[in-house]
């Protein structure tokens, strides 16, 4: 067996994983969209690992790692969040939403290129993105205005320039 399908798979674990959260989103089950992006962290932070492990690494799988990213990370809590939570701001509420989805596909493609090895530049959209999931989780316990800011904060962070420790 080609040693290079297994971290790819647990990749595209990660991307369809992403994709039945919006599935749950559009269906109005959003603590089942939430623990799905949450399961993708899980599968995002061993296929790396495994790629390693095995000797694997190559450009497809982190390019397809930052693709499955974006949709997991980006566009499933954007989603989850408007639908979730958001949606009586409307126009607003969606704009910010489309925003993160947006920053973050900016931070993935600036972590592609940057190659620097010590430290992130901009919050990774690995942590922002189960961030929002986990703050839709606790919608009952947060205010409301909680969300547009935290959205807001968190979009600039993705693309602002400052260091943050890789983990």
């Amino acid at each position: 067996m080609n040693k290079r399908i297994i971290p790819n798979t647990v990749t595209l674990s990660n991307l369809v994983l992403g994709i039945t959260s919006l599935w749950f989103t559009v269906e109005s089950q959003y603590k089942e969209a939430a623990i799905a992006i949450l399961l993708a962290m899980v599968m995002d932070g061993m296929d790396g690992r495994l790629a390693r492990r095995f000797n694997v690494s190559s450009d497809f799988g982190k390019e397809l790692d930052s693709l499955s990213d974006l949709v997991s990370f980006g566009v499933a809590p954007a989603l989850l969040t408007y639908c979730g939570v958001m949606y009586p701001l409307g126009y607003v509420g969606f704009m910010l939403s489309m925003i993160f989805a947006i920053c973050g596909a900016i931070r993935l493609a600036r972590f592609n290129v940057l190659e620097i090895k010590e430290y992130f530049v901009g919050v990774p959209i690995t942590f922002a993105g189960p961030l929002m999931a986990i703050f839709v989780l606790m919608s009952n316990r947060l205010n409301f205005y909680f969300y547009p800011i935290i959205i807001a904060l968190l979009s600039y962070l993705m693309i602002s320039n400052i260091k943050v420790h890789k983990y």
